[in-house]
């Protein structure tokens, strides 16, 4: 699989760039006209920079307003075009991409258009180069593949082709069956771009919204199936034109590019076994189970906080490492970790950012598979020195620098509490367990510039879904919420990209020193009771405004003795097609982590229109004087 990544993808100074994307492990760029016209190195000097880096110049763009002009400016263009050999020349890149036509003088007409083309295609011969030729979705008078197609053929000459653009085809919602009657060969290269969906101008809509494949909402992955299924097997590149992608880390947005392209290729082999475009075997995504654990690292004084109050929400002790200071506290099918110790990876996670839900541990149908198919997507593998009798686990760095594991029950690691820890005896303090059964979900906290990065992650790695995004009102901004679920609900993790440090997701971002784990959500069956066990515990709950209850008896049409029981908890309430759900949360634990109590009726969401109450009450909780009555 030969990929490419077009240079005004990403940020950076053009040597960066180069460098980020050969690290990504690209095979080649498409030179972005300005980037090339605001270096101050020659053509020649360019060119031997990129091929320093072990890549190849697979395209250089864009020539505009070529096609179906009349005169003088025919005549021009063609000098024109003649300049851009000789760049091409010096540069090493032997195709130009031509995009249709925007100019309000251009004349429009399929023929002439293809005669202009058959003409530039002699000059091209001549030089040994090639002209690619693409529909823009704004262009004036060509703006569907189909009609760029039959100029190509109708020019019918070797050095003229089609580029075909996702963007561009999938923005006008033209059929991409339509491309399985192209022959391969005469496709010179293939742009992969994916967006949201969202009605806007198309010229607007594609210059600051595109994002990587898997990370937006077109048909990306059916278009290239049928780009497959013509025999090309040319360059797979990535033009992505992104206000925020523009503003971040060249090295990041160069492996997600590399991530979304080896995903969606992985995708198509599935349908398309045999297409001609060779790409990396890997396993298929992993089948999750569920939440394994959630690993904690701390420090002997926030340490004991943190057992105290998981002893008041129930957990108990029931087994100590071996070899380690490390315990394991158990509710239900809840395992929680607790890990001091003074060396290693929890320690330095402990050191930058203080006590911090660092890990977790995941269910999986393979766990060797899917730290291959990690691999292979350009995770980064996670290692440390194991100790005698302990197990060597799979796992990769996640968001915020964490730690993702992955476990199976088919493996000697469905064993691993017998292994590697030993059953204690610990009195829970008098404190009895209140019916949490499974960790319904773990809320992370990003940057909101992360978001995509962590969501490609997931949805590429293991069989999940992605949900719309929804804003969360924060009292002092928006915090953007995306979810990543299974179908059946076993593994869900939600992920809140904070835009500014004001809001408590962009404060816990701040305090912690980047993004993690916020808060865990446990589910019950029988959520009053667990708040009755709770209280019996001595459990503070988040102070819920009096006034929220009044108008969610009105607006659900609730019973009053079941709105009182609510408040007296301070419980909240939402209710969707599917059915209903019940929060309970607590007050912040460090720097802005808080545990959440469920329980679903049905209910498919999370509750997304009660968070500017619970981020009120958090906020009241974390002022001075602000502590529950």
């Amino acid at each position: 699989m030969k990929t490419s990544i077009a240079t005004v993808s990403i940020s950076g100074e053009f040597q960066e760039k180069l460098s980020a994307i050969a690290r990504a492990g690209f095979d080649g760029i498409e030179i972005f006209e300005n980037d090339f016209l605001a270096f101050d190195r020659s053509p020649a000097e360019v060119g031997q920079m990129v091929r320093d880096h072990g890549l190849t110049v697979s395209l250089f763009q864009p020539f505009r307003d070529f096609e179906g002009m009349p005169e003088p400016f025919r005549s021009r263009n063609f000098d024109r075009a003649e300049r851009k050999f000789d760049l091409m020349a010096e540069l090493g890149t032997d195709l130009m991409l031509i995009c249709s036509n925007i100019s309000p003088v251009s004349l429009g007409g399929i023929d002439r258009a293809a005669a202009d083309f058959r003409e530039l295609g002699e000059r091209a011969a001549k030089r040994g180069l090639r002209v690619g030729y693409e529909a823009l979705a704004w262009g004036r008078h060509i703006h569907d593949h189909r009609d760029a197609w039959e100029i190509v053929r109708r020019a019918d000459h070797p050095n003229i082709g089609l580029i075909l653009d996702s963007f561009h085809t999938l923005a006008r919602k033209i059929d991409v069956n339509s491309i399985r009657s192209i022959p391969g060969d005469r496709i010179f290269i293939v742009q992969l771009a994916d967006a949201p969906l969202i009605e806007m101008d198309l010229l607007y809509w594609s210059r600051h919204f595109r994002n990587m494949p898997g990370e937006g909402d077109l048909a990306v992955t059916p278009f290239m199936q049928a780009i497959a299924a013509t025999g090309y097997d040319g360059y797979l590149s990535l033009e992505i034109f992104n206000d925020q992608f523009r503003g971040g880390s060249p090295e990041a947005i160069s492996r997600d590019g590399r991530r979304s392209l080896v995903y969606l290729m992985d995708q198509v082999r599935r349908v398309e076994p045999d297409m001609r475009i060779p790409v990396p075997d890997m396993p298929a995504r992993s089948e999750v189970s569920g939440i394994a654990f959630v690993e904690f690292a701390v420090g002997d004084d926030d340490g004991r906080e943190l057992e105290a109050l998981l002893q008041i929400l129930g957990f108990r002790a029931v087994a100590r490492h071996r070899t380690k200071a490390v315990k394991l506290m158990r509710q239900g099918a809840i395992n929680l970790v607790i890990n001091r110790e003074e060396k290693g990876f929890a320690n330095a996670s402990y050191l930058v950012h203080g006590a911090n839900a660092y890990a977790f541990g995941l269910m999986v149908d393979d766990a060797a598979a899917a730290h291959a198919r990690a691999l292979e997507l350009g995770s980064e593998d996670f290692r440390q020195a194991v100790g005698p009798g302990e197990m060597q686990v799979p796992a990769i760095r996640g968001v915020g620098g964490g730690i993702v594991y992955f476990l199976d029950e088919k493996s000697a690691l469905a064993n691993i509490w017998d292994v590697e820890f030993e059953p204690v005896g610990e009195a829970n303090g008098g404190y009895a367990g209140v019916g949490l059964t499974r960790i319904d979900h773990l809320a992370q906290t990003t940057r909101y510039e992360e978001m995509l990065t962590w969501l490609l992650f997931y949805t590429s790695q293991l069989a999940t879904r992605k949900t719309p995004m929804v804003d969360i009102i924060d009292p002092a901004g928006v915090v953007r919420s995306q979810v990543v679920e299974t179908q059946d609900g076993r593994l869900r993790i939600t992920l809140n990209g904070a835009e500014n440090r004001n809001t408590l997701a962009g404060r816990f971002i701040a305090e912690t020193f980047g993004s993690g784990i916020q808060h865990i959500a446990f589910e019950t069956d029988d959520i009053f009771a667990a708040a009755a066990a709770l209280a019996r515990n001595g459990f503070k709950s988040l102070v819920i405004s009096p006034n929220y209850y009044d108008d969610i008896e009105a607006r659900f049409g609730l019973d009053p003795e079941m709105v009182e029981r609510m408040k007296a908890s301070n419980i909240l309430y939402d209710r969707d097609d599917a059915g209903e759900y019940f929060q309970l949360y607590s007050p912040t634990y460090g720097e802005g982590f808080f545990f959440e109590i469920v329980e679903r009726r049905g209910y498919a969401g999370y509750g997304a229109p009660n968070a500017i109450f619970r981020i009120a009450a958090l906020k009241r909780h974390l002022r001075p004087g602000g502590l529950p009555r």
